[in-house]
């Protein structure tokens, strides 16, 4: 039993309705997505806010972590 022929425009035709099915009955899927995008976003400025340039050196950090 051979493969049924499908052109590209139906394939797209059936990606976009089987992704859409998804998304609808999925919602959460699409918020968690949404909300893992946004804390990366978040995490992204808060590093390079943080970012001054001034770094402390290995051993004052190890010796702050053995007191």
């Amino acid at each position: 039993m051979g493969m049924p022929e499908i052109s590209k425009t139906e394939l797209k035709e059936l990606m976009k309705e089987a992704i859409m099915s998804v998304l609808i009955e999925r919602k959460d899927l699409l918020v968690d997505a949404v909300s893992e995008a946004i804390l990366d976003m978040k995490l992204a400025l808060a590093i390079e806010e943080g970012d001054t340039g001034e770094y402390v050196s290995e051993e004052r950090i190890l010796s702050q972590l053995s007191v």
